[in-house]
């Protein structure tokens, strides 16, 4: 009687066991996810940032370009024309399809311009787009 019993006991250990394994798998998996998309997405957001920065640093030059003329050939002072900056600097960030905005002084023009990076696995837990600024300066210089 006693040969019988202690199979028995042994079963109903293994049956209280039953299904952890499964939970620490699931727990382990989705924690592995999580990291594969905060690489993932991270990733694209840094790529996004480079073209945004890319696009700022490009619609400042042009807008730093836009000098005044007839300020250069009467007193030889570099200054930058406001207005034909400010709207070569907007037409590059229009053309890169991104949102901004163009500040021009005597000398300097500032590009901010903002964008998102759709997220592809953080969606997942509720994590939608990745937000994404960049900013450059350009200085008129002495043509």
């Amino acid at each position: 009687m006693n040969s019988t019993s202690a199979p028995l006991t042994r079963q109903r250990g293994h049956a209280a066991d039953r299904g952890t394994v499964t939970a620490f798998t699931i727990v382990w998996l989705a924690a592995a996810l999580v990291l594969a998309g905060l690489v993932l997405d991270a990733g694209l957001a840094v790529s996004t940032k480079v073209n945004a920065r890319a696009v700022a640093n490009a619609a400042a030059r042009a807008g730093a370009r836009e000098l005044d003329l007839a300020a250069l050939r009467i007193n030889g002072v570099i200054r930058i024309d406001q207005g034909k900056a400010r709207s070569s600097a907007a037409s590059w960030i229009a053309r890169a399809g991104l949102r901004g905005t163009v500040t021009v002084t005597a000398n300097t023009v500032t590009v901010s311009v903002t964008t998102s990076q759709p997220t592809q696995l953080l969606d997942l837990i509720g994590i939608r787009s990745i937000p994404v600024h960049a900013t450059a300066t350009a200085e008129a210089i002495t043509p």
